[in-house]
C-alpha cells in the first residue's frame, strides 16, 4: 500500500495526500476526513524513510554511548532503558551508537547520513571532540554528564564531585581516619572521563579537610577485578577501615574480597559510594550510597533534545542533581558497631 493508492481511493491527487500527513501545508477538514478514511480501512503506515523526506524528521534519536571496556555495565543498562522509555513518550525511536570518540564510523554515519534529529551522548569527557564536533555543527543534541565548560551547552548532570565529598564526610563523621577511594578503570581516567576525575576531585578534597589518611585505586569495571581492588587495598594499608567507590559493575568483587579478608561489613568495614539505587539494593548487606537517578537522567536528557527540536533558537539549559545518600546497612562507627 502506497501513497498513490490512497490517493486514488480517496478521488484526490498523490500531493495532496502527502500535504495531509506531513502538514506542510493546508488541506481542507473533508478532504483530510477522506484520506484518514482511506488510511483506517487500508491500516497504512508511512515508512520511516518517507516520512522523513515528507517532514523533515526521522522521529529517531540517537544515544551515542561507549560501552565500559568490552561489555555495557549495569549502571549503562539502567541508562540506556531510559533513555528508550522516555523518547518512546514522545513518539521517538532510539538508534544506539558505541561511539567514544568523534572519529568512529559510527558517529560518523550518524550525522553524515542525517539517521536521527539529535542526539544524547554519554560517558562524557572533561574536551569531548563528540561535543565540540556537533557545537559546530549546530547538530540538535544533548549531554548525560559535563564538560570541562559546560556553561554554552545542553547536558544533564550528575555532581560527581558533591557527591563524592558527602561520602568521604560520612565515613569521616562515624569516626574513619584511613578510607580507600575505587573509581573507574585507568583507561577511562586517562581518557578524561568526567565522572571519574570530578568524582575523585571531590574525594581528594573533603578528605584533606577532615585529615584523612587515604589512598586512590582505579578498578575495572567487573567483580573480579573489585575482589583484586580490595585486596591490594588491604595490602597497601591492612589499617584502612572503609572504602568510597564510583564503580558499581566492581561492587560485589569488593564485598567477596571483604569476605574472604574475614572483614564483616559494617562492623570491621564500611563501604559507601555513588551507585544507581537498585545496584546498591543488590548487595549484602544493602549498600549506604548517594543514589544515581538513571531513569531521572535519561528523562530529563530527552526532554531537553526535544525542547531544542522544537525550539531550535532557544538558549542552552541544564540539570545539575546531587542527590542525597541514602542511609542503608554497609556503613558504621569504625571499630564500634553498626549504625541503626
Amino acid at each position: 500500500m502506497n501513497i498513490g493508492e490512497i490517493a486514488r481511493r480517496a478521488g484526490v491527487s498523490r500531493s495532496t495526500v502527502s500535504y495531509a500527513l506531513s502538514g506542510k501545508r493546508p488541506v481542507s477538514d473533508e478532504t483530510r476526513r477522506k484520506i484518514q478514511d482511506v488510511i483506517d480501512e487500508l491500516g497504512y503506515r508511512p515508512n520511516a524513510s518517507a516520512r522523513a523526506l515528507a517532514n523533515g524528521r526521522t522521529s529517531t534519536i540517537g544515544l551515542v554511548f561507549p560501552p565500559a571496556g568490552n561489555h555495557y555495565t549495569g549502571m549503562q543498562l539502567d541508562f540506556i532503558g531510559s533513555v528508550v522509555e522516555a523518547a518512546a513518550a514522545h513518539d521517538y525511536d532510539v538508534l544506539l551508537s558505541p561511539s567514544g570518540v568523534d572519529s568512529d564510523r559510527s558517529f560518523q554515519r550518524l550525522l553524515g547520513e542525517r539517521r536521527v534529529d539529535g542526539a544524547i551522548l554519554m560517558e562524557i569527557r572533561l574536551e569531548d571532540d563528540r561535543a565540540d564536533h556537533l557545537a559546530a555543527l549546530d547538530f540538535p543534541a544533548v549531554a548525560i554528564g559535563r564538560t570541562a565548560h559546560p556553561e554554552s551547552g545542553w547536558w544533564v548532570g550528575l555532581d560527581h564531585t558533591a557527591l563524592a565529598a558527602a561520602c568521604v564526610h560520612h565515613l569521616a563523621d562515624l569516626g574513619h581516619r584511613r578510607v580507600a577511594f575505587v573509581n573507574r578503570p585507568e583507561q577511562l581516567l586517562r581518557a578524561g572521563y568526567e565522572s571519574a576525575h570530578r568524582g575523585l576531585d571531590g574525594f581528594t578534597k573533603a578528605a584533606a579537610e577532615r585529615g584523612l589518611t587515604v589512598r586512590t585505586y582505579c578498578c575495572g569495571d567487573d567483580a573480579a577485578s573489585g575482589q583484586a581492588c580490595l585486596e591490594q587495598i588491604l595490602h597497601d594499608d591492612p589499617a584502612t577501615t572503609a572504602l568510597v567507590t564510583l564503580n558499581e559493575a566492581a561492587l560485589g568483587g569488593l564485598y567477596r574480597g571483604l569476605s574472604q579478608a574475614g572483614r564483616h561489613v559494617p562492623r570491621d568495614f564500611s563501604v559507601t559510594g555513588v551507585v544507581a539505587g537498585r545496584w546498591a539494593e543488590t548487595v549484602t548487606p544493602q549498600l549506604t550510597a548517594a543514589d544515581v537517578p538513571a531513569e531521572e537522567m535519561g528523562r530529563r536528557a530527552v526532554d531537553l533534545l526535544i525542547e531544542r527540536l522544537d525550539h531550535p533558537g532557544a538558549p542552552p539549559r541544564h540539570h545539575l542533581l546531587a542527590p542525597p545518600i541514602s542511609l542503608r546497612a554497609s556503613t558504621g562507627p569504625a571499630g564500634g558497631t553498626p549504625s541503626a
